[in-house]
């Protein structure tokens, strides 16, 4: 009998429990559901000249019909703020350096390294050259994503969760992402060419030569020939085996590249069109970096005529990035322009205040940015600035270097893209991508008539002077330096060659002149260009579902010869259990980065232990002078480091073998150590559990696990990776998918990560995600509509 009170007790506890869980979990349901976006029913605007129509399909992607271009950008930007507001709010902070106020201390490091660019200013500076035309559809944006924002009953549930209130947009704003595109696509740390100084510094120049040469066998260029590779430097030059072992490290080598591809086939290999691809490799995330968006207008050059473009937007700024208008359809690739310089910077003895410019002596700028910390302090941040950028790093030789990058420049950022949509013909689209004002691009596009071409879009600094613009340089002399931008007609420009086939894989894709213009930012390798070529030379006809499997291709041919030589290494070493087990391992090549093969992943990890252990040899020999040296990513290594393997050359062997075979021996040893090879009889590991999917949500690391895994998107193994193709790795790889004919668009796909929505309650929140991963292609255009928003006018009194 006494039990009775304590299991009443018991039972009253429990229920309370229950009733509070339940309360929280209403309470946060009803939360939720106050941001859900609107997508049928009507808003009433006083910002709106003429009704417009909002129409989702099942995979949420909005169709906006309007009178004019003007209503349209009032209409996506409420479409972007009610699905996306968070994420063009952390596009605006990142360029601004403005993030340790949703998220504390934490984000000082990402602030300060973009503060020092004074972007807001800068971004305020260009709005106000704009003329009236330009700022219309970007007031418009602002407006209607204002209004977008103002219209959920509660703010979106990223800030709930960071305890912080979102801020109205401006039209600054959408040009500030735009800058966060910028610090994405290019290096705004210049670090490459930090480290090459002190290379160029310790190495003797036929090492440097060596080790930083432009191109070899694995070139793909779109015109212009493979370049030569540069013999090694002799003995009596440099002697790595004299090194001290101690010196040695890891160059720990990214394997990955923040590139993209786009290819291209003229119409008379299309049955009429040309027919263009694009799939462009990015971070991925939930929800995805792009919105899929249709727009539809009168054509205001001819109201008879209807502008019907289709693709990808970005949120945070009124235009589509890549698709097609039914004239046009085109996309972009990563540059890898050289777009940043270190200048070398001379105070002026008798006054530090000062320094040396052609013009003589100059005072430097200071600027004081104050940052907000959420939770904390203010910092106070301080900035020594020349008329070529901020003092930011020293040489080898400890001289001052000013950080010159183009992003800062006047006119580098506009939003001329958006007059893609009225192009009708390549022509029109290669005037269009000369003046766009983002971060340089492979633009390749293609028409209705059939005719493609490729050239840069983005504004390209033109340098002045004989110096090389990979190393740091002296711009206080007349003549040296950058000169403004580089005119359209001296951009590199491919219209219609007789092969008919265009191709972009983030490689070298001109030679002589044209290369010297554009750079060398540390374009990539060319195998994965050179695999697409290949693949689009293997045809003569072509229909999109011919492009995908291009872009679908995760052949690993850029790894046979690597294969081939661990073949003949494990050949050579004594029999053991632990290289017959790496045999079984090998013997099941299928030269396929498949998520089932453990060869694949056994044979990519020998490759990067003799790659990083070759170059830390020479990374060794530079830390002898630069102790806290790191060997920057050499994308064009791949052609050293095969030479080496193919002279052997003693002298240059790392320290601590006796010969080549004994380094290569040692080598297969640790990986078959790393990956657990051996005969122990467990199942060795696959590309499959290497490659899984971690593509979250950008607040999910602060929740518990279950709430993470609701989410992010399922950890899916990923099949792909860099040098083809089909790259992917667990956070990186293609942001979205397609390939159409301008005219032919319901012939064509679309596909991308992720999902539409940033609601978690929304029914399109990840959705097409699982056919992105099966790389089953969607529809390029929307499907029926399931669910309509009508915007109305109203009129002021």
């Amino acid at each position: 009998m006494p039990r009775r009170p304590a299991v009443r007790l018991l039972a009253r506890l429990l229920l309370a429990t229950f009733l509070i869980a339940s309360s929280l979990l209403a309470a946060g349901t009803w939360l939720l559901r106050g941001s859900m976006p609107q997508y049928e029913g009507r808003v009433a605007s006083t910002a709106l000249r003429a009704p417009v129509v909002a129409e989702r399909d099942a995979l949420g992607t909005p169709t906006i019909r309007a009178n004019d271009r003007t209503d349209i950008a009032w209409a996506l930007g409420y479409a972007h703020a009610q699905e996306r507001y968070f994420e063009m709010d952390l596009l605006r902070r990142r360029a601004a350096g403005e993030l340790a106020e949703l998220f504390g201390e934490g984000a000082l490091s990402a602030d300060r390294d973009a503060r020092v660019h004074r972007m807001r200013a800068r971004m305020r500076q260009a709005y106000e050259g704009f003329d009236d035309a330009a700022r219309e559809p970007i007031i418009a944006y602002a407006g209607g994503v204002n209004a977008g924002l103002a219209a959920l009953s509660v703010r979106p549930f990223p800030y709930l969760l960071t305890g912080t209130t979102p801020t109205p947009w401006n039209e600054v704003d959408s040009l500030l992402v735009v800058a966060a595109m910028a610090f994405t696509l290019n290096d705004a740390t210049n670090a490459r060419e930090l480290a090459f100084g002190r290379m160029h510094a310790a190495l003797p120049e036929s090492a440097w030569a060596f080790l930083s040469a432009q191109g070899g066998r694995w070139d793909a260029p779109i015109a212009g020939a493979a370049l030569k590779w540069p013999e090694p430097p002799r003995a009596d030059e440099i002697d790595l085996r004299t090194l001290d072992p101690s010196l040695l490290g890891s160059t720990q080598p990214d394997d990955g590249v923040r590139g993209s591809n786009a290819f291209a086939v003229a119409g008379a290999l299309a049955g009429g069109p040309a027919l263009v691809a694009d799939d462009m490799h990015l971070d991925l995330r939930v929800p995805n970096l792009w919105f899929r968006a249709r727009l539809v207008y009168p054509d205001p050059r001819d109201p008879r005529r209807t502008i019907d473009v289709t693709g990808a937007s970005l949120p945070g700024a009124p235009a589509i990035v890549v698709g097609s208008n039914g004239e046009v359809a085109w996309g972009f690739t990563n540059a890898y322009a050289d777009v940043t310089d270190w200048v070398r910077v001379t105070r002026d003895p008798a006054d530090a205040s000062r320094y040396r410019t052609p013009d003589g002596w100059q005072a430097f700028e200071r600027h004081d940015e104050l940052i907000r910390v959420k939770g904390g302090d203010d910092v106070e941040l301080e900035i020594e600035d020349t008329r070529w950028g901020p003092l930011l790093a020293t040489d080898a030789d400890g001289t001052p270097l000013a950080l010159a990058w183009s992003a800062r420049e006047p006119g580098a950022i506009n939003i001329e893209l958006t007059r893609l949509e009225l192009a009708r013909s390549v022509d029109e689209a290669v005037t269009v991508a000369h003046a766009s004002g983002i971060p340089p691009q492979n633009f390749i596009v293609g028409d209705r008539a059939g005719s493609i071409a490729w050239t840069i879009a983005g504004r390209l600094p033109r340098r002045v002077g004989d110096a090389d613009p990979r190393l740091p340089g002296d711009w206080s002399q007349a003549g040296s330096g950058w000169n403004g931008w580089l005119d359209p007609v001296e951009i590199p420009l491919i219209t219609n060659p007789p092969w008919q086939r265009l191709w972009s894989g983030n490689q070298r894709a001109v030679e002589g002149a044209g290369l010297a213009r554009i750079g060398d930012g540390g374009y990539d390798l060319g195998a994965r260009a050179m695999q697409i070529r290949d693949g689009l030379r293997a045809r003569d006809a072509f229909t999109p579902a011919d492009l995908l499997a291009v872009q679908l291709d995760d052949r690993a041919l850029f790894l046979q010869h690597w294969k081939d030589l661990l073949e003949a290494e494990l050949a050579r070493m004594p029999v053991s259990a632990e290289t017959t087990a790496i045999r079984t391992v090998l013997a099941q090549w299928e030269a396929r980065a498949s998520t089932g093969s453990a060869s694949y992943r056994l044979v990519r990890s020998w490759r990067n232990e003799v790659v990083d252990r070759v170059l830390d040899g020479f990374a060794a020999k530079v830390r002898a002078t630069y102790p806290d040296f790191s060997m920057p990513k050499l994308s064009q290594a791949e052609h050293a480091v095969w030479s080496l393997l193919q002279h052997r050359p003693a002298h240059l062997l790392p320290p601590g073998h006796a010969d080549w075979n004994a380094f290569l021996a040692d080598c297969t040893r640790r990986v078959g150590e790393r990956l657990g090879i051996d005969d122990s009889g467990a199942t060795p590991p696959t590309w499959g559990e290497r490659n899984t999917a971690r593509i979250v949500h950008p607040v999910s690391r602060a929740l518990p696990a279950f709430v993470a895994r609701w989410l992010d998107m399922p950890a899916d193994e990923l099949p792909g990776d860099s040098h083809m193709p089909r790259v992917q790795g667990p956070a990186f790889g293609a942001s979205q998918r397609f390939a159409v004919a301008p005219g032919r668009e319901a012939e064509g796909y679309f596909m991308m990560p992720g999902g539409q929505s940033g609601h978690p309650l929304s029914p399109y929140y990840g959705a097409g995600h699982a056919d992105w991963v099966a790389g089953r292609p969607t529809p390029f255009l929307p499907g029926p509509v399931e669910q309509i928003l009508r915007f109305e006018p109203v009129r002021q009194d």
